[in-house]
């Protein structure tokens, strides 16, 4: 299963919708986790430790997230 993780845009909003643990446990059943840059950054989550968890960091400004090939 292909997993997306944006960047909340509502101000204010701090939320993420996967932690890097959550992340860990989805990468290791054998899932795919697309993260958007600086998704967990006004929680204090960095894209390393996001990646660190198995997870692939998208660019900041898109549209929609990617469907990788």
């Amino acid at each position: 299963m292909l997993v997306g993780v944006p960047k909340e845009i509502k101000n204010q909003e701090s939320r993420v919708g996967l932690t890097p643990a959550s992340v860990k446990e989805l990468t290791l059943r054998g899932h795919q986790v697309l993260v958007q840059h600086n998704a967990g950054a006004a929680i204090g989550l960095t894209d390393e430790m996001y990646v660190g968890s198995g997870a692939t960091i998208i660019p900041p400004r898109r549209k929609s997230l990617p469907r990788p090939k």
